[in-house]
């Protein structure tokens, strides 16, 4: 950073952070922090108390299939005041599947903490009423996951959603096979009845 550039509101809790703090990276103006999964509540307490971010645009996650910690959680806040954006990430671990709740510091959690449940299977620890918000109760998939099939998974529910996996083959969200580029194979290319 140069030396007549501005800070970021958000430095001071890199410095906070110490050994807690995994990696910070800047680009084009936002800031990432990735911070330790016992980290993530105290930093983003202090994002929101201390350092004035009090809008929570959203919260999501990421399925890194195949590695360890399986999956990230990813917070986007933004400071009205000063006028910044900063990104918060933490890993969360497939055998402990579970993250702290933030709907006490940004009520609008709520919603994603149980989208984040319902489709990743991510558990928020301290969460008011997390129960499932697109897939129905009972529902024991989380279809979000990268070892989901696409196609879908048997339902034994068939008065609720298709009670077999459906049929992908000239579905209008398949890449057909061709020699074309990327930009002419995927779906929304093709005119409807084109295969």
């Amino acid at each position: 950073m140069a030396a007549d550039a501005p800070s970021h509101p958000a430095d001071a809790l890199a410095t906070r952070l110490g050994q807690k703090l995994v990696s910070r990276t800047e680009f084009r103006g936002e800031l990432t922090l990735s911070v330790t999964p016992g980290a993530l509540r105290e930093a983003l307490r202090h994002c929101k108390d201390e350092l004035g971010f009090d809008y929570l645009i959203d919260i999501s996650s990421v399925d890194h299939f195949g590695e360890e910690p399986r999956f990230e959680l990813v917070y986007e806040l933004y400071s009205l005041a000063h006028r910044a954006h900063l990104r918060i990430k933490a890993p969360v671990s497939e055998d402990h599947c579970t993250a702290p709740s933030v709907i006490d510091l940004w009520p609008t959690a709520d919603w994603h903490e149980r989208e984040i449940f319902d489709m990743m299977g991510i558990r928020f620890e301290g969460h008011p009423d997390l129960r499932r918000i697109l897939m129905w109760e009972g529902y024991p998939y989380y279809p979000l996951r990268k070892d989901f099939p696409l196609e879908g998974r048997d339902s034994s529910v068939p008065e609720v959603a298709f009670s077999s996996p459906a049929p992908l083959e000239g579905g209008p969200f398949v890449t057909v096979p061709s020699d074309a580029g990327t930009k002419d194979r995927e779906p929304r290319a093709r005119r409807v009845g084109e295969d």
